[in-house]
C-alpha cells in the first residue's frame, strides 16, 4: 500500500489568488521575497483578499535567493511576536521554502537547523498554523512537496530538507500571477520542472500515479516553454507551465530525485548558479549515465515524438538553447582552476546528498566527478571518461 502525498487543497487556474477571501482564521504572515510580488500588485491583492476574508496579515519581506537558516530563525522570531494561525510562502521557490523552515522554526523555537538535515526528522506540524503556498515561478513544485532547499552560508552547502510535514495545506496555482516572471527565471524554472520529471519517473521507487505525472508534466513544458519565454503575457501558456510544475512537483513528492539535483545542489551553494540552469546542464548527461540502469528513458522520448534514450537527451539540449540557457558550467565565468581545486569538495558533497539515494544507479566518487567535468566543458558525458 501507497499514500498519495499532496497539498491538502489545491486551487489552480488564472485568477485563483482570490481564494485567500475563503480562508478561515484570525492572523496570517506572508513570506516573501525581494520586491517583485509588491511591484506586481500581488501582494497588496493578497492582502486585500485576507482582509476581506477577516484575517489580519502581517508581512515578512526580502527572503534571499537560496535561503539560509539565519534568514528563517530571523523570520521565525517576527512569526513568533505576531502568533498567526496562518503562514502563507507567497513568491519564488526561495520564499516559499524559507517560509517552511520558518513555520518549523515558530512551532519549535528550541530546534536546531542541524538537526532537520536528515530526512524526515521534522517534527509534528500544524500545532500552532497551516501553511499555504503561492508560488509565482513555474519550477520547484514546492507548492505541493514536502522539500525545503535551505543553504548554509558557511559551509557552502545546501541542504535539502526532506519531510511530508512541510507539505502545505493549500496551493494556489495562478498563472497571472507569473506574467511579470522576467524570461530569464521563466526558461531556468521551466528547465526545473522538466528535471523533476525525468527524474521523478526513472527514480528508484514505483509509482503509477508519479509517472502518469511525470509524463503528462513532460508533455507540457515542452509544448509551453518556448512561447512562455518568448510571449510573457501569453496567460495561456504561463498556466499551463505552472499546471506542470505542480504535475512534476507532485510527482516527485511522491518519487523522488536522482543525482541531477544532487549535482547541482553543490554547484548552487558554492558558486551561486541558477539551480534550474544548472539541472539543464547536468540532466541530458546524467541521462546517458543512468541509461545503464534503467530501460525508461525511451518511454519519456515517445511522450515527445522520439524513439532512443539519445534522442531524449539531445532534445532536452535542443530545447535548452531555445530558450537561451547554458551549456556548461565553465559559461557562469568559473575558471577551470578554480573548478578543480573544488572538485573534490563538490563530488562528496553530491554523493551524500539525500536525491543520490534514489537515483536509478548508484554513483561512484569518481564517476560523479567524471559527470562534473564533462558538464564543465559542456560536452557529451560517456563512460570512457570514466575508465581513462
Amino acid at each position: 500500500m501507497s499514500k498519495l502525498f499532496i497539498a491538502g487543497e489545491v486551487f489552480h487556474g488564472a485568477g485563483s489568488l482570490s481564494e485567500l477571501a475563503n480562508i478561515k482564521g484570525k492572523k496570517a504572515v506572508i513570506v516573501t521575497g525581494g520586491s517583485s510580488m509588491r511591484k506586481s500588485g500581488t501582494l497588496d491583492k493578497a492582502v486585500a483578499y485576507l482582509t476581506e476574508a477577516g484575517i489580519e496579515t502581517k508581512i515578512f519581506e526580502g527572503v534571499e535567493e537560496d535561503p539560509s537558516s539565519a534568514t528563517c530563525l530571523k523570520g521565525a522570531e517576527v512569526i513568533n511576536a505576531f502568533q498567526p494561525d496562518w503562514i502563507i510562502g507567497l513568491g519564488g521557490c526561495s520564499a516559499i521554502d524559507a517560509a517552511k523552515i520558518m513555520w518549523v522554526f515558530y512551532e519549535y523555537p528550541d530546534v536546531e537547523f542541524d538537526a532537520l538535515i536528515k530526512p524526515f526528522t521534522v517534527p509534528v506540524l500544524r500545532n500552532k498554523a497551516k501553511f499555504i503556498a503561492i508560488p509565482s515561478t513555474s519550477g520547484t513544485g514546492t507548492e505541493t512537496t514536502g522539500l525545503a532547499v535551505i543553504t548554509d552560508r558557511e559551509k557552502g552547502v545546501k541542504y535539502p530538507v526532506v519531510s511530508y510535514e512541510l507539505t502545505p495545506d493549500v496551493a494556489i496555482i495562478d498563472g497571472e500571477i507569473c506574467a511579470s516572471m522576467p524570461a530569464h527565471v521563466t526558461s531556468n524554472t521551466g528547465l526545473d520542472a522538466l528535471t523533476h520529471c525525468v527524474e521523478a519517473y526513472v527514480s528508484n521507487i514505483d509509482n503509477n500515479i508519479a509517472d502518469a505525472l511525470s509524463k503528462g508534466g513532460l508533455e507540457i513544458v515542452f509544448d509551453n516553454l518556448k512561447e512562455a519565454v518568448e510571449n510573457p503575457n501569453n496567460i495561456v501558456a504561463r498556466q499551463n507551465m505552472h499546471d506542470a510544475s505542480f504535475m512534476a512537483g507532485l510527482a516527485f513528492n511522491n518519487a523522488w530525485l536522482g543525482i541531477v539535483h544532487s549535482l547541482s545542489h553543490q554547484v548552487g551553494a558554492l558558486y551561486g548558479i541558477p539551480h534550474g540552469a544548472s539541472n539543464a546542464i547536468f540532466l541530458p548527461n546524467v541521462i546517458r549515465y543512468n541509461s545503464a540502469a534503467t530501460s525508461r528513458f525511451p518511454d519519456l522520448a515517445r511522450v515527445i515524438g522520439k524513439e532512443t534514450t539519445e534522442e531524449l537527451a539531445q532534445a532536452i539540449e535542443t530545447l535548452r538553447s531555445e530558450v537561451n540557457n547554458q551549456s556548461g558550467i565553465k559559461e557562469f565565468g568559473i575558471s577551470r582552476e578554480d573548478w578543480d581545486k573544488n572538485l573534490d569538495y563538490i563530488a562528496n558533497n553530491a554523493l551524500v546528498d539525500p536525491c543520490t539515494g534514489f537515483n536509478p544507479r548508484v554513483p561512484t566518487l569518481d564517476e560523479l566527478k567524471a559527470i562534473y567535468n564533462a558538464c564543465y566543458e559542456g560536452v557529451v558525458y560517456a563512460e570512457e571518461v570514466v575508465a581513462g
